[in-house]
């Protein structure tokens, strides 16, 4: 049984892509740019904000530009990030589970710090031991330093430790981070797009990631 489990947030213990969908047209109708769809979104997720924004602009756009798309959208976004966002089906608990067996929870996000925090504080009071999201000082994933600073601070090694997301740069992630991982099928890629990108553990339901764990 792992000592700690290490979650991303968007697509693995929240669905959160409404309220990003939102935002970031809100963003885009700002500057006179049109609106993405929901499924685009999807697909622009996972690098940090400034990626999500370069993608959502319209090819083309000066850096210029998408630097004030990018100023306006990461405020926004902190203050709207919670009107349409929830808990996946099962993770809560899953969380509560873990956390009365004395297992370490966290959350290592891409989204931006404050939002990451506020979203934390909001759905799961009392079950995370830490909230990291971007900063100036914390570089993105798949870089593995916050992911490595986490454990640090839980005081657990990295065969103690599980880190479990859905999408690509998660599993460059752990690897990078030399830790075990576990893609989630519910989230932002799915079932086949993991299993193409060499996923060796894959979870279909928050009853089976359980099992992931506790083996």
């Amino acid at each position: 049984m792992y000592k700690a489990v290490l979650f991303d947030m968007d697509g693995t213990v929240l669905d959160t892509v409404g309220d990003l969908t939102d935002a970031i047209n809100v963003s885009l109708e700002k500057f006179g740019f049109p609106a993405r769809s929901q499924e685009e979104v999807k697909s622009f997720l996972g690098k940090g904000p400034a990626h999500f924004v370069n993608c959502a602009v319209p090819e083309g756009t000066d850096a210029a530009t998408k630097q004030q798309v990018l100023a306006f959208y990461e405020p926004y976004y902190d203050s709207h990030c919670q009107i349409r966002t929830a808990p996946y089906p099962g993770i809560m608990d899953l969380l509560k589970t873990l956390k009365a067996r004395g297992i370490r929870l966290a959350v290592i996000s891409n989204k931006q710090e404050p939002a990451v925090k506020a979203l934390a504080e909001q759905h799961f009071a009392g079950l995370l031991e830490l909230a990291v999201g971007t900063s100036a000082s914390i570089r993105c994933k798949p870089d593995p330093s916050a992911v490595l600073a986490a454990m640090a601070e839980l005081g657990v090694e990295k065969e103690e430790t599980l880190y479990v997301g859905d999408m690509d740069v998660d599993l460059n992630t752990a690897r990078n981070a030399g830790i075990d991982c576990v893609g989630v099928a519910w989230g932002f890629l799915g079932r086949k797009k993991l299993e193409a990108l060499g996923a060796e553990r894959i979870a279909d339901n928050t009853e089976q990631l359980l099992e992931f764990i506790l083996k």
